[in-house]
């Protein structure tokens, strides 16, 4: 008896959501690249150049997933438990990338060669685009409804998971980034494949799904500012390990209590569940526009799937399912790629290289440390607040989600004049804005995706999309930053800092 009710609160959306988010939450060590890049730079004898070389392959990895979806999307139409593979894969990359950094930078290996190298954090960063595409597309196939809700949920706790995994590296491996690396190759497919078996598509549409969404929501922005408050007090105070222990189990508490909430939303719509979801569903917090409903009808329409023409208004307004060819033969496709070569692509450089820009204007180790920790966290309310704040105006307004698009690009062109003058709190203020509009791209791109080309292959098609990351990332990072990194090394310090500054102007 006992084994069936585990079965029945184990067996829901709700378990595969918060399954999903534990994931996202070890998912984000790219973020972190500034935590160990130094020791990577000392140990193999890189000049700065060199390491944004290996940077930029650290990019390409996770953004060049366009295998991982594709294989989702082939699994997804044949059986429910199609992620599961997805995540599988994921986690064999993930431990044999990191695992051979950590070995050439601990002196297991010979000196590697560049390339290898690059091939190495290649084949780790492409862990991340295995363990995203799983968990958002399946979101959205759970919850098609609210697909900016939870593709913000998923993105902002992967933006999180910077700020997460720095609070692991602190309280365990505190100031030995050797061993973080050896961490990032352990723990992230460990916990993935816990709980990737608990990821699955659920063709069910439930009552008061708006509302529990609206409390995972919460819980998040409530998980977001307790990492943010620690944050601070660590930039301020010296913690002792005990302190660091008690945040860290606070931290996991936090997180577990998710999975309180997947068993009473799941209770709660079960015992309802003989009432009809057309009379009784839609009954949420906010009631989707009728635009809204006509692209849920198009969507569960699989009949309707007509070959693309030249009006591609008419794709946006009925969310037609195109595959990836018949996408990129649209002009959607190709706005989206250039917007987010510009937006994913500056915001890269920016994180990459926060090192380098900390030390040029004067920030210690410490503080730059700190400023990597708190990009997570407005990487989070970028990633979240766009998907959910685009949702509600969505369905009480009627605005469409590019019109979000613009405006955050428009905010983070703002904040490189703020980081370029190169003024006190400059860079606070300036990562501040450039973190947030950053991440929202991270949010918007996908459910514009869905919306335009629709769900059925949504996998392969933003994956595809998402390539436009590293691309911008090779212009700003190699191209603009790096070469100006190496012009500056060769000068005095304070020319070095204005030269260092100088480049924002251009990214803005």
């Amino acid at each position: 008896m006992e084994h069936v009710n585990l079965n029945f609160y184990l067996n829901s959306k709700w378990v595969s959501t918060v399954a999903s988010i534990w994931i996202q939450c070890t998912s984000g060590s790219l973020y972190t690249f500034s935590i160990y890049s130094q020791t990577l730079k000392s140990t193999q004898h890189y000049d700065q150049s060199t390491l944004d070389i290996v940077s930029v392959f650290k990019d390409i990895g996770a953004n060049v997933g366009v295998i991982s979806g594709l294989l989702y999307d082939f699994l997804a139409r044949r059986t429910a438990s199609g992620p599961l593979l997805v995540h599988f894969l994921g986690s064999a990359q993930c431990f044999l990338g990191y695992f051979l950094m950590w070995a050439a930078v601990a002196g297991l290996l010979p000196q590697v060669p560049v390339p290898l190298m690059c091939l190495f954090m290649f084949v780790a960063a492409h862990a991340q685009s295995y363990f995203n595409t799983a968990n958002v597309v399946t979101g959205v196939h759970n919850f098609p409804s609210y697909s900016g809700t939870i593709v913000g949920i998923m993105k902002g706790f992967l933006g999180l998971s910077g700020a997460i995994l720095i609070q692991v590296y602190r309280t365990i491996f505190n100031n030995k980034p050797m061993s973080y690396l050896l961490m990032l190759a352990l723990l992230p497919p460990i916990n993935t494949l816990l709980l990737m078996g608990f990821v699955r598509i659920q063709n069910t549409h439930e009552r008061e799904e708006r509302k529990y969404l609206n409390i995972f929501s919460s819980m998040a922005v409530v998980i977001a500012a307790y990492l943010m408050v620690v944050i601070i007090l660590e930039n301020i105070l010296s913690l002792q390990l005990q302190v660091r222990i008690f945040i860290f189990i606070v931290l996991i508490l936090l997180l577990v209590s998710l999975l309180c909430i997947a068993f009473k939303a799941h209770e709660r719509v079960s015992s309802s569940a003989s009432e009809s979801f057309l009379d009784e569903g839609s009954q949420l917090i906010v009631e989707p526009a009728p635009l809204e409903t006509e692209k849920m009808d198009a969507r569960q329409d699989s009949s309707y799937n007509p070959l693309p023409d030249t009006n591609n208004q008419r794709a946006l307004q009925l969310g037609d399912n195109l595959n990836l060819f018949q996408a990129m033969k649209t002009l959607n496709f190709w706005i989206l790629f250039v917007s987010m070569a510009c937006g994913m692509g500056s915001g890269l450089a920016t994180v990459n290289n926060m090192g380098q820009i900390g030390e040029s204007l004067g920030y210690t180790s410490h503080e730059t440390s700190s400023l990597v920790a708190l990009w997570s966290i407005w990487n989070f309310i970028g990633r979240f607040g766009a998907g959910y704040v685009s949702d509600y105006f969505l369905h009480t307004r009627g605005w469409a989600r590019p019109l979000f698009m613009v405006i955050t690009l428009m905010i983070m062109s703002i904040g490189y004049v703020v980081i370029a003058y190169g003024l006190p709190g400059a860079l606070y203020v300036g990562s501040i804005l450039v973190g947030i509009c950053y991440g929202s791209q991270w949010s918007l791109m996908p459910t514009i995706t869905s919306e335009i080309f629709g769900v059925g292959h949504m996998g392969s098609i933003f994956n595809t999309i998402t390539i436009a990351s590293p691309v911008g990332s090779y212009i700003f990072s190699v191209r603009v930053v790096g070469s100006r990194l190496v012009f500056a090394d060769q000068k005095l310090l304070c020319s070095g800092c204005a030269e260092k500054n100088s480049k924002y102007s251009v990214m803005g």
